[in-house]
């Protein structure tokens, strides 16, 4: 930092830092930047418009946004994943963003999947009903979700529930077209002839551990949200439809020690129509609520409902000095055990042991239910490039259309340093200030 101040860097390095919006562990990247006119009648490359070498950049790297999407990581990136999550969910609810604004009237509804039970926890029935231990237990109590008999309580089930949740899914997403193809007496090859599933989804963990599904699905016409539904379509078919799929689908699991495994969804299946905000003065489940219960929990790990790591291990000693709960410990180390057996290899339990054996995405969605992540970071990228070209006078697309860019970036590592994270802490409370 000193080092900095005297030659006169300083600056350069608020500006460098501040580009991150207060990202708490960027990429490092050593390597360049050229941007090389271009002449686009023949295709010749001309004069360097601009040179970036990151030797020549205060921090020594290019600093990039890490776009951790955990909030236990990085705050600031999770945040931006979080509404960047809710502009898509909301895009497949009410339209923009490339979908049309007429799937807002296509039957759609908001489904929650859980888990079967793996034995009795500690949980709150209501604000003033009795646990089956008695007690009544405060919302933030930290025996919520952890078992009522530790020795009976089924782990070995609970971590191979969350390693096979994902195929369970895409074994319900399958009866599910099944399912409305025959309540509109269809035969299933016909059914995409003349409608399309579409849906969005994310991953939460209750507190006891176990993986359950939160669930945006929509019915369209045959091209998706560009088409409209058939008549038949309706958000009580697509209801029923859905109780039946969930209740069917089922995978078979592996066989350990004897002891066959199968995995279905839990008894809990709860199934909501989305209404528009317009309906019964806003008291219905709306579109708005909905993308925004999904976007909170698409931020959420493991660590936050169960209080286990955030972060891989490499050694099951490092469950000694870990700050987590009694049976987040045990889930862990159950998923160590099971993942040193070869016949469950391919569900690389201990490298997902962290994560209770989930290993799926947190977040995922159907080709045609919205737009994309990636194309809302692709966008947000190109409009602030624009304006920074504008702001030095350039024609943003002018530009755009007649410079070559050659890059070559190498991954250098992560984080800040002790005087960068100074910096930051500063340049955030000043940006909280300025919002406030």
């Amino acid at each position: 930092m000193n080092r900095l101040a005297r030659y006169g860097q300083l600056p350069g390095l608020v500006r460098q830092l501040g580009t991150l919006g207060g990202c708490a562990r960027p990429i490092r990247l050593d390597g360049h930047r050229t941007e090389h006119r271009l002449d686009t009648a023949t295709g010749e490359i001309g004069a360097v418009l601009h040179h970036l070498d990151s030797t020549a950049l205060p921090a020594g790297h290019l600093l990039v946004r890490c776009n951790n999407r955990r909030t236990t990581r990085c705050a600031t990136c999770a945040e931006t994943y979080r509404r960047d999550t809710y502009h898509l969910i909301t895009a497949g609810l009410r339209g923009g963003k490339g979908t049309p604004e007429e799937v807002a009237a296509h039957p759609r509804v908001f489904a929650t999947f859980t888990a079967p039970s793996f034995g009795p926890v500690h949980n709150r029935p209501s604000s003033r009903s009795a646990c089956r231990c008695g007690t009544v237990h405060a919302p933030d109590d930290p025996a919520l979700g952890t078992p009522l008999d530790a020795e009976r309580y089924d782990y070995e089930a609970a971590v191979l529930w969350n390693a096979h949740a994902g195929a369970l899914w895409r074994r319900f997403s399958i009866y599910l077209r099944r399912e409305i193809a025959k309540r509109a007496g269809l035969i299933q090859r016909a059914f995409r002839r003349f409608a399309r599933v579409s849906f969005a989804k994310v991953a939460e963990y209750q507190r006891r551990g176990a993986v359950h599904f939160h669930a945006v699905i929509r019915l369209d016409g045959p091209d998706g949200g560009h088409t409209p539904p058939p008549s038949w379509a309706t958000a009580e078919l697509l209801t029923d439809a859905i109780r039946a799929a969930a209740s069917a689908a089922r995978v078979v699991g592996p066989v350990i020690d004897g002891r066959e495994h199968t995995f279905v969804f839990g008894r809990q299946l709860d199934v909501r129509v989305i209404r528009s905000a317009d309906f019964d003065g806003g008291t219905e489940l709306t579109d708005r609520a909905v993308a925004g219960y999904i976007a909170k929990y698409a931020t959420k790990g493991a660590e936050t409902a169960t209080g286990t790591l955030d972060r891989r291990i490499r050694f099951l000693a490092e469950l000694a000095d870990a700050e987590i709960t009694d049976h987040a410990r045990r889930l862990i180390r159950t998923c160590w055990e099971l993942g040193a057996r070869q016949d469950l290899e391919h569900l690389r339990l201990r490298a997902w042991a962290h994560m209770l054996g989930f290993r799926g995405h947190f977040s995922t969605k159907t080709r045609r239910y919205s737009t994309t992540l990636t194309t809302l970071r692709n966008a947000r990228a190109e409009w602030r490039r624009l304006q920074a070209a504008l702001a030095d006078g350039d024609d943003g697309q002018a530009l755009a259309d007649s410079t070559l860019v050659l890059a070559h970036w190498a991954y250098a590592g992560t984080g800040l340093t002790d005087g960068e994270r100074w910096l930051t802490d500063v340049l955030n409370a000043q940006r909280t200030e300025g919002d406030g």
